[in-house]
């Protein structure tokens, strides 16, 4: 569907696109809160800046797409695929990407407040600090998401939920020679959790420190 065909319906009033193929396409700076694009194909879509607030996206392919600094809140994309997206500086706060596949994604800077990460894959994922933001994880839900070789250099997890999740040789850790905040990892829940060999060198574990890590 051409950009223009789907923006004049939007405009309509439409809303429902389930399983639309707009792959390649380019939704820049656009307004579509509220769509509904279930399993839609948007593999390498440029989609950066758009506001996506509410929509539905579940089961939606979204592989090697951009959406840097897009508005995702509450955004339903559960069973999405992510892999190789450009989710740098998205707002994703409230989303629920459950079982999204997110593998080697860029989400540097991204906002995850209180998303619902659950059994998501997230491997060799980058969550380190854009030159604006650090990546917000704080109050995230991400129970049983394999997280194995993430990193989490400076990342903000306050409060999050890691019960079960797999963070095997993950980065918690500061870079050298850099002056920035260390990982903030206060009343995280890590019941569960696998941390073998798992980088945590200057990791912050500030007052007051209710790190729960048992089984």
């Amino acid at each position: 569907m051409e950009t223009e065909t789907i923006l004049t319906r939007y405009a309509a009033g439409e809303r429902q696109f389930p399983q639309i193929n707009l792959q390649e396409v380019e939704l820049i700076k656009v307004n579509l809160s509220n769509i509904d694009l279930t399993a839609a194909d948007l593999r390498q879509a440029r989609l950066g800046r758009s506001n996506f607030s509410h929509a539905c996206l579940c089961s939606a392919d979204l592989s090697e797409s951009i959406l840097w600094g897009a508005d995702l809140t509450q955004a339903d994309l559960s069973q999405a695929v992510l892999r190789e997206a450009d989710l740098s500086g998205a707002i994703l706060t409230q989303a629920n990407l459950e079982g999204a596949n997110l593998l080697k994604s860029i989400l540097e800077g991204a906002n995850f407040s209180g998303a619902k990460l659950c059994h998501a894959l997230m491997i060799e994922v980058d969550l380190r600090p854009a030159s604006d933001y650090r990546t917000n994880l704080s109050q995230a839900d991400l129970s049983h998401a394999d997280l194995s070789y993430v990193n989490l250099s400076r990342a903000l997890l306050y409060q999050a939920k890691l019960d079960g999740a797999r963070l095997c040789r993950a980065n918690l850790s500061v870079a050298r020679g850099e002056n920035a905040l260390a990982t903030d990892l206060t009343e995280v829940s890590l019941r569960g959790a696998d941390l073998s060999y798992a980088n945590q060198a200057q990791s912050r574990w500030r007052e007051p420190k209710k790190i729960i890590l048992g089984s």
